[in-house]
């Protein structure tokens, strides 16, 4: 059992979100211009999931329902997703990314591939799949809540 001011758990922690913090300012720097990280997220969420509500993807990033619908109002006002009704229930809608917010996705990635490339080759692979399993680890105990 760890005491409350357990060195390595703060030091696990202060790391964690150091790393965030250092990680999202450098690479909302790189983004396309007028695009945003959450803006980002979401288009790269879509291209991999497909159709989503706007409550599940709050959901998913752990956001308002409010946020969620600034995020994707600004999105579609850009031509990047789609907002559909549900036809089975007119009070839902269901977001899907567009042609213009896939080409916008993919634009995004391009400007942050040398980044993320310059950090994965300086650690080096095998410390990264390391690394991927225990954050993976804390990510899902802290999902369970």
């Amino acid at each position: 059992m760890s005491q409350p001011n357990d060195p390595l758990a703060v030091a696990l922690f202060s790391e964690i979100f150091m790393a965030d913090q250092l990680a999202r300012t450098r690479l909302s720097k790189a983004l396309p211009k007028g695009m945003e990280l959450s803006h980002f997220s979401v288009l790269n969420h879509l291209a991999r999931t497909g159709e989503r509500s706007p409550a599940q993807l709050a959901r998913t990033f752990h956001v308002t329902r409010g946020a969620m619908t600034n995020t994707l109002t600004k999105l579609e006002w850009a031509g990047h997703v789609h907002v559909r009704p549900d036809w089975d229930d007119a009070r839902r809608k269901f977001v899907s990314i567009s042609p213009a917010g896939q080409a916008a996705r993919d634009a995004a990635i391009e400007a942050i591939r040398p980044i993320i490339e310059d950090v994965v080759s300086s650690i080096g692979a095998e410390k990264v799949r390391a690394a991927l399993r225990v954050l993976r680890e804390v990510r899902m105990r802290f999902d369970q809540d």
